[in-house]
């Protein structure tokens, strides 16, 4: 037998294990972020009917459903571009923190250290979001065929040559 065609279709085997190796991950991708942003759909709407039912709503009920939008958002976001966006990250967790932070001066403890002590993450996350931007704006990543389209063709390429 000759070498070179054993090496082409070892070449086809092995684009052709990479392409279905990449769909049964963009599968299992896809079903996951749906099964994410259907758990954040419905735990939002959760929240929305306890607060309706409660009768009154305030501040961190507020705020809590603001997360839920920015946890929807960045699934989102991630659907499209297959990027996780890290400011919204970020933006999840100074939420939480002015939450936290609202929710014990109110309700629970007088003003003490632990105020300052949550003011200074709320500020540190903040310098973190300006130097994530400073950061993509001044070095982008740069724009690449995703995994699946380079796999896609390399082997339309390998079976081209047999």
């Amino acid at each position: 037998m000759d070498a070179n065609r054993v090496e082409k279709w070892r070449k086809n085997l092995h684009a052709q294990a990479d392409a279905m190796g990449n769909l049964c991950t963009e599968a299992f991708h896809y079903l996951a972020l749906f099964a994410i942003g259907g758990i954040t759909v419905w735990a939002s709407w959760v929240a929305f009917l306890g607060m309706l039912e409660k009768g009154n709503i305030t501040v961190d009920d507020i705020l809590l459903l603001f997360i839920y939008l920015e946890l929807g958002a960045m699934v989102g976001i991630y659907f499209k571009t297959n990027r996780m966006p890290v400011r919204f990250l970020i933006y999840v967790a100074i939420t939480a923190l002015t939450r936290l932070l609202i929710s014990d001066v109110s309700h629970h403890n007088p003003p003490g250290m632990g105020v300052v002590y949550i003011s200074g993450a709320i500020l540190l996350l903040a310098f973190a979001v300006l130097v994530v931007r400073y950061a993509s704006a001044k070095f982008p990543s740069s724009s690449t065929q995703s995994t699946y389209e380079k796999t896609a063709e390399e082997a339309s390429e390998s079976r081209a040559d047999i």
